[in-house]
């Protein structure tokens, strides 16, 4: 059986990425920091549908913490085949009202953790000689919103690294995407007020708002062998927002 990590899946986009590739058949570690209830509802529903499945609870901004995760997941399955680094944080601030410490903590989980988790997990993907690594970006990286200058910066710099360690891998069997989702109908747009989404909803040419199992089934096509030889690509998942 494959392994599968997916960071941040306790709940949203992440949840939906770990739900699917257990449905493929992997054994699924549901990465979270915070909510343990929420992670084990995520497990025991993996579960139920006849998958594997453990919750792991690690914040990923912290070097020690991924190590740690990584090495108890190797020990436990003696495999790991799909990273899908999604944790991350969107705090809009104009750049004249952004705070050191929001600038901080985008920069330590959206790239830093990106880049621990990758670091770690390729290091058991090189004895195996193969590996999937799919990173979260957003249409954000391509699409300029107002307030969002930190938060885009940090996915540009996702898309970058993507391409980067795409080619800097391959050698090793290692191929490496990324996955820029668009408006996602999760708790944060949930959140926004009807006028606000229907004034979205106006700009965006399939005139919806995208799922987190949208962007599953993306991460699941990027993690299957059907699509082996693409590498280094930054797939946009927008309705056709950014068009």
């Amino acid at each position: 059986m494959k392994v599968a990590i997916v960071t941040g899946s306790s709940k949203g986009i992440g949840k939906a990425c770990a739900i699917r590739l257990a449905k493929d058949g992997y054994a699924v570690v549901v990465n979270y920091s915070r909510s343990d209830d929420e992670a084990n509802a995520v497990v025991a529903s993996i579960k139920n549908d006849g998958g594997e499945a453990i919750a792991y609870k690690a914040d990923v901004s912290k070097l020690d913490e991924v190590k740690k995760m990584i090495r108890d997941v190797y020990k436990q399955y003696g495999q790991i085949d799909v990273l899908v680094n999604n944790a991350g944080i969107v705090r809009d601030e104009y750049l004249l009202m952004l705070n050191p410490e929001t600038l901080d903590k985008c920069l330590d989980l959206n790239i830093k953790g990106y880049i621990y988790c990758a670091q770690a997990a390729v290091l058991k993907m090189f004895k195996q000689k193969h590996g999937v690594i799919i990173n979260m970006s957003s249409v954000s990286s391509k699409f300029a919103l107002p307030g969002q200058s930190v938060y885009s910066a940090t996915k540009g710099a996702v898309n970058s690294l993507t391409q980067t360690l795409a080619k800097e891998l391959a050698p090793n069997g290692i191929r490496v995407n990324a996955v820029a989702p668009g408006f996602i109908q999760t708790e944060m747009i949930d959140a926004i007020p009807q006028e606000k989404r229907d004034e979205y909803i106006k700009n965006i040419p399939l005139q919806r708002f995208g799922t987190a199992e949208d962007v599953a089934n993306v991460v699941s096509a990027l993690a299957s062998d059907a699509f082996s030889y693409i590498t280094g690509q930054t797939i946009v998942l927008d309705g056709g927002l950014s068009l």
